[in-house]
């Protein structure tokens, strides 16, 4: 019954951890960047196009530069990549994005930390991966035993 009890307390304190993040400012700021994004109808108009554009992209590059149209599909995926990219929506949802992103990476190192130091989180920051004393499985790394 006492590992019940336990599990029922960590539960509760992830629920309200769960509570918390979702309260905070930078989710706030997620959501509100992301209503944004959504509303801005040039933004998403440029989205769609690079959405099939991509598409296009994906079956030339399956081919690779023997394609007739392979230079001229890569620059126009390009081109739409950096249009999107430079609007001030894109640019301030993901903002948005990588800041709850750091938030999420941070409480996972804390949690799994707290269990244990060698405990491997993939946060998929190099920050959060040399700060834990070893550079990743994948980063060759011999420091984590």
């Amino acid at each position: 019954m006492l590992a019940t009890i336990e599990r029922m307390n960590i539960l509760d304190i992830a629920d309200d951890l769960s509570d918390m993040i979702l309260q905070s400012d930078i989710v706030e700021n997620y959501y509100r960047s992301l209503y944004k994004l959504r509303q801005d109808k040039k933004a998403m108009n440029l989205i769609q196009a690079f959405t099939k554009q991509k598409e296009i992209y994906e079956e030339v590059h399956r081919i690779g530069k023997y394609h007739p149209d392979y230079l001229k599909v890569i620059k126009e995926t390009r081109e739409l990549k950096r249009d999107i990219d430079l609007l001030e929506n894109v640019f301030e949802f993901k903002k948005a994005e990588n800041e709850l992103q750091s938030l999420l990476d941070e409480i996972s190192v804390l949690i799994g930390h707290s269990v244990s130091k060698q405990i491997k989180v993939p946060t998929g920051d190099p920050f959060f991966e040399s700060s834990s004393g070893c550079g990743g499985c994948g980063s060759g790394s011999h420091s984590c035993g």
